[in-house]
């Protein structure tokens, strides 16, 4: 380290730019995706920071897949009600990639995914440790989904979905269930395993034919229309960083 060029290491100056948490970053490096001055880094690199007009940025070259890592910008939150056929995955090649959809600044990312076939809430942000507090199990952060299957069930599915499902090779933890009408309910988890609520329905015999997030912690979708994006609120941006602070037990 030096006076005029303080040093980090480079996976938390990767969460630090929003480009991925840092427990991504350090996948990332791992394997082979991110270059440093045009070599491969390794998870024991290091870079010197600057201050440049834009912000604080590092000396060195940094890109993900030969695509040039921007400097750190401030932290920005938003939401997205993302609609059925948009990919989370940001891929340029493909013309229903969320890519498409997000701007060229602020630079954001969604906080884990929905699958391509689901709708509803999306939080985008730069913000890497925040990405990885929401998606790390421990936490427990409770998502709200709306969900109707191609069947009408009785009072029993409710509760047997409620007290975990069993397939593939995991049983799911217990969840809030609540009926909201003859073939659709809300179901609140804790959980985030893939396609998780479409394989606990399908192990108890029904299809879901739509499902929809409407909330992440007490975030809440509300009435942003299907396919449209807006900053969170100064109350909604304190709200949901104080929710993922591990000290939180609300």
């Amino acid at each position: 380290m030096t006076q005029d060029k303080p040093s980090m290491r480079l996976a938390k100056y990767l969460a630090m730019t929003g480009l991925c948490s840092r427990k991504a970053a350090t996948r990332y490096i791992r394997d082979g995706h991110i270059t440093l001055d045009g070599r491969l880094a390794n998870h024991i690199d290091t870079i010197s920071l600057i201050e440049s007009p834009s912000g604080l940025t590092s000396l060195e070259i940094l890109k993900f897949d030969g695509v040039l890592i921007q400097g750190v910008e401030s932290k920005q939150y938003w939401m997205l009600n993302k609609s059925v056929g948009t990919d989370c995955r940001l891929l340029a090649h493909d013309p229903s990639s969320l890519l498409h959809l997000l701007p060229d600044n602020p630079r954001l990312y969604p906080v884990g995914r929905l699958d391509k076939d689901s709708r509803g809430q999306l939080i985008l942000t730069n913000d890497g440790e925040l990405t990885q507090q929401l998606m790390h199990p421990d936490f427990g952060h409770s998502k709200t989904y709306h969900v109707q299957v191609d069947g009408n069930f009785e009072d029993s599915f409710l509760i047997k979905m409620a007290q975990g499902v069993s397939y593939r090779d995991v049983t799911t933890l217990p969840c809030k269930m609540t009926r909201l009408n003859d073939n659709k309910f809300e179901i609140i988890l804790t959980q985030g395993l893939n396609r998780q609520i479409r394989r606990m329905s399908q192990a108890l015999g029904y299809k879901v034919v739509d499902l929809k997030r409407v909330n992440i912690q007490s975030l809440a979708l509300g009435d942003l229309k299907e396919g449209e994006m807006r900053q969170l609120t100064a109350l909604e941006q304190a709200l949901l960083i104080e929710s993922c602070r591990p000290s939180n037990e609300g």
